[in-house]
């Protein structure tokens, strides 16, 4: 094979691995068997390793890298990285939307409601389409770069699809799967190494690894929940918009998501949410609702600490049972 007709292959598997990907990852909807995936992807190591001049940065290929340094250096957001107030019970809930209503003068037209994933939040830069830099949230101005590890986590994708914007930052929630997590510790019990306290300690510490490949063995996963910066992309009404072009740029968003019109129809899904939470594969600990239309979430504004057009509503700790003996 000629280097010109290994070029053409080599983006055509690129293709075709990042198309697998978003079925498998985004969508739910894998459209070929694992052993079929692995042939393409193996077909595309055997090429860069023949052609290492056709090897670029965002190839599936280079999700593992060289280990990190010592220390994760400082990123600055381009956008803070707000925390949400909290509040438990439903009549608190109802407290937030009257503050709401007064500051927008009217109730909004529409709320997002989503699951708040127990995980490590971490912002996402793309330039050009590319994976460029990782961060975690830090103290929500400075985060520390964490970019080879979060390379590794296959449901980030390290190109887009599509037609990209020329630079976007967006935030997510990076977790480990119940099932995940329970392999985990089935390992450490085979070895006689002391088990893991709980997925969401366990993937902040798996995000914030010295060597990349031991990231890559945890079985990481992702949900995106906002963009935090947007340069040279489309214009949205509202959040829910926003999801919708996130998921078709090969983004993972949460099915589970629901927009409603009324605050009654909030606390049905807050309802739900807690009767479902041990049906899923992954960890919540409440449900984050926004104010939907993007112009009454700047109306609302912000107070020093907290955007006053969204909220985290925090479902009641779970009771455990300790049998005496």
């Amino acid at each position: 094979m000629t280097v010109p007709e290994a070029a053409v292959r080599v983006e055509e598997l690129r293709r075709l691995i990042a198309h697998h990907n978003y079925r498998y990852h985004v969508l739910d909807s894998p459209e070929i068997a694992d052993a079929e995936y692995d042939a393409l992807v193996r077909e595309l190591i055997a090429l860069e390793e023949e052609h290492p001049e056709l090897v670029t940065a965002d190839s599936p290929t280079q999700r593992v890298g060289a280990p990190v340094s010592d220390l994760f250096a400082p990123v600055t957001h381009r956008q803070q990285m707000f925390s949400l107030d909290n509040v438990e019970g439903i009549a608190a809930l109802e407290a937030w939307q009257r503050r709401l209503v007064r500051a927008l003068g009217r109730e909004p037209q529409a709320y997002t409601c989503e699951l708040k994933i127990d995980g490590l939040a971490v912002s996402l830069t793309y330039e050009g389409g590319s994976l460029v830099r990782a961060a975690t949230r830090g103290d929500g101005v400075t985060g520390e770069d964490v970019t080879a590890n979060v390379r590794t986590i296959e449901s980030v994708p390290l190109r887009l699809l599509g037609e990209a914007p020329a630079v976007m930052e967006v935030r997510g929630e990076i977790y480990m799967p119940v099932s995940a997590f329970a392999e985990l510790n089935a390992r450490q019990a085979e070895l006689g190494e002391r088990p893991y306290v709980n997925p969401r300690n366990t993937a902040a510490g798996s995000v914030r690894q010295k060597d990349p490949s031991v990231t890559a063995s945890r079985r990481l996963a992702i949900w995106m929940y906002q963009v935090g910066y947007l340069e040279g992309g489309p214009a949205f009404a509202d959040h829910t918009g926003q999801m919708e072009w996130l998921r078709r740029l090969g983004l993972r968003v949460n099915p589970a998501n629901e927009t409603v019109t009324s605050l009654g129809a909030v606390e049905d899904y807050v309802r739900r949410a807690q009767a479902q939470r041990h049906e899923r594969d992954y960890e919540t600990d409440g449900v984050v609702v926004k104010v939907d239309a993007l112009a009454e979430q700047a109306a609302a504004g912000f107070t020093a600490k907290a955007p006053r057009w969204a909220v985290a509503y925090k479902l009641p700790p779970e009771e455990k049972t300790t049998r005496l003996h």
